[in-house]
């Protein structure tokens, strides 16, 4: 019989609010595990690596599911990069483009240039037509580059609670498939 899939949420800047889908899931499975960063508005990619790193200490990382959202994305690609773990898989959502001119107003350290090497995991990348953080052009790179499978919402932009992507149902159905 195969464990269930353990899975721990990775949120981007500034952490994901009450009403965005990654505090939904929390909300509706108890057992998912959010990653906690010291700092959400200001940061640094070894410490947000090393905290991922640290929280998945001790885990059966064949059963480990990542659900990371924006920046999340980012650095989970940048940890898979460090550590090259093969998990059970990953659920990416709305990656933001670090090289873009929207990360100049925030003072993060460390993120770019932006991976883009083959995550050594299943993953699949959910991405919008109209994500001020991401074109849809550098998303399909992004998946190409990390051998994600692609899913396209259409017009949803950054799919974050501004965007009216609280409870995401679909979402869950996603995740369920990856684990």
């Amino acid at each position: 019989m195969q464990q269930p899939a353990r899975v721990f949420i990775v949120p981007g800047l500034g952490n994901s609010g009450p009403d965005h889908w990654q505090t939904y899931f929390e909300r509706q499975r108890p057992d998912f595990t959010r990653i906690l960063q010291r700092e959400w508005d200001a940061p640094d990619r070894a410490e947000w690596v090393a905290t991922l790193e640290q929280a998945l200490a001790g885990a059966d990382l064949s059963q480990v599911v990542l659900v990371a959202h924006s920046l999340g994305c980012v650095t989970v690609a940048h940890w898979a990069g460090q550590y090259g773990h093969r998990i059970k898989g990953a659920l990416l959502v709305a990656p933001s483009d670090v090289e873009t001119a929207h990360y100049a107003a925030f003072p993060t350290t460390g993120f770019g240039p932006m991976p883009l090497a083959r995550l050594p995991f299943p993953s699949k990348m959910v991405f919008s037509q109209n994500d001020e953080w991401a074109t849809p052009a550098r998303a399909r790179q992004f998946a190409e580059a990390w051998g994600s499978e692609l899913i396209d919402l259409g017009n949803a932009g950054h799919i974050n609670a501004a965007s009216g992507y609280g409870a995401w149902p679909a979402g869950l159905a996603l995740l369920a498939e990856l684990g």
